[in-house]
């Protein structure tokens, strides 16, 4: 499995997973619109074919001409905020346009489809951790848009005999050598912090400080973006279709990942406590037990230390993100 189209390869993890497998030997295209990818994230020794998925007919003649033994599925929008005010925008790029691409990838003879999903599909969780059987309510447009793509490709298997992977992100952060996260507006948490201390914010807002854990601040379980780079990898050539989390499973509250940044950087961070977010569940941690298990996935970089400071490294090379 040589060949693999990557659509979303000029956003955040979609360019990293490019580069791993091409470091890897794998023929890459990507495929992109480049609304909140960069131009500068896609990897040169790639194929790039900018257009956008709502382009039936284009990606529809991508699959057809690409003769792709696999697809990589990262174009999404996910900002959770906005799609609870422009949830039109979610389904229409999210559903719609993925369902353009499942359908353009059975016409071209694709046989594997690796569906970047998430946490956000389980909801409120009812116990920790998070398990792939655990009931899946979603309380936004974000997450019930990603579920309803998985129950897409769940159907496209059955009737199509499309193998699919649906891998359910938890806290995707780091940077990879040559790609890092710039996001506009940026909501996550670790690139914030360290925009803090280069003085190009102010200050972070922590969003509660009463929760119910050790330190009273959120805890979320993050994974380095070449550990999901290389469950991608390992999903294809996953025996069945099915899902899998994607998490260390080791919790770390929003103080921890402060201090953690501290240490990295030998600088403080400028915080203040503000009110908590409305729906910010206390924990969310993975159990990524199922693809430990069935594909041998092993992270490497689990603690907080080493996952800032790839994404510190790459922040002071890159100053003012990608526009540098």
């Amino acid at each position: 499995m040589k060949k693999v189209l990557v659509t979303g390869g000029a956003g955040y993890i979609g360019s990293a997973c490019s580069e791993y497998l091409l470091d890897r030997g794998y023929e890459v295209t990507i495929f992109d619109a480049l609304i909140t990818g960069h131009r500068e994230a896609v990897d040169p020794r790639a194929k790039f074919i900018l257009g956008n998925l709502a382009d039936r007919e284009l990606i529809k003649k991508v699959c057809r001409e690409g003769e792709f033994d696999a697809v990589m599925h990262f174009a999404a929008f996910s900002l959770v905020g906005e799609s609870m005010q422009n949830p039109s925008k979610y389904f229409r790029n999210n559903l719609a346009s993925g369902i353009n691409l499942a359908d353009a990838a059975v016409e071209g003879g694709v046989k594997n489809f690796v569906f970047s999903s998430t946490a956000a599909t389980f909801g409120q969780p009812e116990s920790i951790p998070i398990r792939e059987n655990d009931r899946q309510i979603p309380i936004n447009p974000y997450g019930e848009s990603k579920l309803c793509f998985e129950k897409v490709l769940k159907w496209y298997s059955e009737i199509h005999g499309m193998k699919y992977a649906a891998l359910r992100y938890f806290n995707a952060a780091g940077a990879s050598e040559k790609y890092g996260e710039d996001h506009r507006p940026e909501s996550h948490l670790i690139p914030i912090i360290l925009q803090t201390i280069r003085g190009k914010r102010e200050k972070l807002m922590v969003y509660g400080d009463d929760y119910e854990t050790a330190d009273g601040t959120c805890i979320r379980d993050y994974i380095h973006i070449l550990d999901l780079a290389q469950a991608h990898e390992l999903a294809l050539s996953a025996p069945e279709s099915g899902h899998y989390n994607l998490g260390t499973g080791n919790g770390l509250s929003v103080k921890e990942i402060i201090d953690a940044a501290e240490k990295v950087t030998g600088k403080k961070v400028n915080f203040e406590i503000a009110p908590r977010r409305p729906g910010d569940p206390a924990k969310l941690i993975a159990c990524s037990d199922r693809i430990k298990s069935m594909l041998k996935w092993q992270p490497k970089y689990e603690s907080a230390e080493q996952i800032i400071e790839s994404a510190w490294k790459w922040q002071l090379k890159h100053p003012n993100g990608y526009s540098n």
